[in-house]
This record gives C-alpha cells, sequence and structure tokens, in this order.
C-alpha cells in the first residue's frame, strides 16, 4: 500500500561529517530503493576534513537541494549547486563538501533496499 513518510519519521544515521536521515529503505517494506535527506553544515575551519567514502554494492545518485559545494573523487572536484544531479557508480570513492554559507543539503537515492556498510 502506497503511503506518505515524512521526513521527522527518518531515521539518524549518525555519518560522521553530515546529518544523514534515512527516509525509506527495506526497514520501512521498500524492495528496490534507499532514500536518504543528507545536510552537510557550513564548514568548520577546525574540524577533521571530509573523508571519502564508497558504496560497493550500489550506484548512488544525489540531487542538490539548497546550498553550494564541491563533489570530489580521485578524479578530480567539481562545484555543485541547486538543481545539480551527480552519478556515482558503484564501488566509486567519494564525498560531497559545503562550500557555501548554509547547510547543503542533499536528497540521496540508491537502487538498492538493502546498502552495504560505508568504507
Amino acid at each position: 500500500m502506497a503511503r506518505v513518510i515524512g521526513l521527522d519519521q527518518a531515521r539518524e544515521l549518525g555519518l560522521p561529517g553530515r546529518i544523514s536521515r534515512e527516509i525509506v529503505s527495506s526497514r520501512d517494506g521498500a524492495h528496490a530503493v534507499t532514500l536518504r535527506h543528507v545536510e552537510i553544515p557550513v564548514a568548520d575551519p577546525n574540524a577533521p576534513p571530509r573523508e571519502p567514502h564508497l558504496h560497493g554494492d550500489s550506484e548512488e545518485c544525489i540531487y542538490v537541494l539548497s546550498g553550494s559545494g564541491a563533489f570530489w573523487t580521485e578524479a578530480g572536484e567539481q562545484p555543485v549547486v541547486p538543481g545539480d544531479t551527480i552519478l556515482i557508480p558503484a564501488g566509486e570513492p567519494h564525498y560531497t563538501r559545503n562550500t557555501g554559507g548554509e547547510p547543503l543539503v542533499l536528497l540521496c537515492f540508491f537502487p538498492s533496499a538493502e546498502l552495504g556498510r560505508h568504507k
């Protein structure tokens, strides 16, 4: 049965350097998707730098909702702004960092309801 899930019902994942809330996954009855809402705070010069991570078993698609940032892979770094979409192949190390004066807000989609652990 279809249903509406509010952001207030999402689970906080406790990932470093960001507020990551899992809205939908297998825990919610999904069979083929995971959806996350991610906020990356304004950069703190005293905070440790963001570290690359990867998803070995799934592609990731990121849509930039608000803020400005930079998306990093081993091939280099590219600026991102609202309306940009990033497609990341499974197994590719990456991270997104905030380069602006407000939170960088992302919607992250994975075509899998069961994600492996971050590395």
